[in-house]
């Protein structure tokens, strides 16, 4: 016999071991492990977290600490969230929350205002929410740390065009350029017209703070894997940002417009105000178009992304032959949709700079409306 014949009879007898006793792997790992809910997996890899998982579950999950900072009573409290034991232990009277108020740190009443140690399972604790809590989570954390690679690139990049003007352009400067340039002549232009440089900086802030914050959230490791772009309240913050800086850019036309929209029927005007009632909420609806948009496509992305891992596990505990066969699939999908990821992480940081450009425009009035015409002929 081949060596090669050997290799193929070996592996059908172990698949065939496999196939034929699935139970009594299944049992096994029953017994040894807990049962996999891929619920909960998703969402805690999804939502902020007061500490950065690095690997494990429970008691032999490895974690980076982060300082939990609270005002109770006028009183500042900060200590490690390492204290609180993966949420199985109090510090000082502070413990992680459970049922509604699960994710958020809490402040044991009664006999056990100051306790230290193991919370008991099955045990009641009386508990209120700590109304001001500034700590540090891991959202916060990965803000800080996005704000500081964008520092330390600009930077670099500015001062390579300041030491080297005429230069062709190499490294870091080589690959934020083209970005730049194209956001400036087929977005910031086109949008804002003559008033493009004076919007340019705030756009292309959006841009480039949106776009590594989700590269950052693809990366499966420290410093990446926080879901910072997918955060309603994240996302609300840049929204409401474009929104002020719409409203406080606007001109009289624009206004003029929104209440007297120009080639609606009267009808429409008076004596109900149906057509200034609806681009009088278009005004609110621009902005939370944006947070939902940003938001929905990132979390979703990381959702599904999850749930290919997901299925590795929940195949596995019916059958480990039938998690081993699902495997090779399940990778493959995830290798896809983390392309697919790379790709979306582009388009909502242009998108979402595209229509802020584009409202802000709309509210500079018709004057402003018409000099940028001319700009984009010329």
């Amino acid at each position: 016999m081949s060596y090669k014949g050997f290799e193929r009879k070996l592996a059908v007898v172990l698949c065939t071991l496999m196939l034929v006793f699935p139970c009594k792997f299944t049992l096994a790992a029953a017994e040894e492990t807990e049962k996999f809910d891929a619920g909960p997996f998703i969402i805690e890899h999804v939502i902020d977290s007061y500490g950065w998982h690095i690997c494990g579950d429970g008691d032999k999950s490895v974690s980076i600490p982060l300082p939990i900072i609270l005002f109770d009573e006028g009183h500042p409290v900060v200590f490690m969230s390492s204290k609180l034991h993966h949420g199985e232990a109090a510090y000082n009277g502070y413990a992680m929350g459970w049922g509604d108020n699960k994710g958020r740190i809490v402040k044991l009443d009664g006999n056990y205002a100051d306790y230290t140690g193991h919370l008991e399972e099955g045990q009641e604790y009386e508990a209120h929410v700590c109304k001001w809590d500034i700590s540090i989570t891991k959202n916060v954390c990965a803000l800080f740390i996005s704000l500081i690679l964008i520092t330390c690139i600009f930077l670099s990049v500015a001062k390579r065009y300041k030491e080297h003007p005429n230069e062709v352009p190499s490294g870091l400067q080589a690959l934020v350029e083209p970005v730049i340039v194209f956001l400036q002549d087929e977005v910031i232009t086109p949008s804002l017209g003559r008033n493009s440089n004076k919007y340019a900086p705030y756009l292309l802030t959006l841009f480039f703070f949106i776009f590594l914050n989700n590269m950052l959230g693809i990366i499966p490791i420290f410093p990446g894997g926080a879901n910072l772009t997918g955060n309603i309240a994240v996302t609300g913050i840049l929204a409401l940002i474009t929104f002020f800086v719409t409203t406080f850019s606007s001109g009289k036309e624009y206004w003029k417009d929104i209440f007297n929209t120009p080639g609606v029927p009267w009808w429409l005007k008076i004596p109900l105000p149906i057509m200034p009632l609806v681009e009088t909420i278009g005004i609110f609806t621009k902005p939370f178009v944006l947070m939902v948009r940003l938001f929905a496509n990132i979390t979703a992305g990381h959702i599904i992304t999850l749930a290919f891992v997901s299925l590795i596990f929940i195949f596995g505990q019916m059958s480990p032959a039938i998690g081993w066969a699902v495997s090779p699939v399940s990778l493959f999908f995830y290798i896809f949709m983390g392309l697919m990821e790379l790709l979306v992480a582009f388009i909502q940081a242009f998108v979402f700079t595209l229509l802020s450009a584009m409202y802000i425009g709309m509210a500079i009035g018709e004057e402003e409306h018409e000099e940028q015409a001319a700009v984009v002929e010329a």
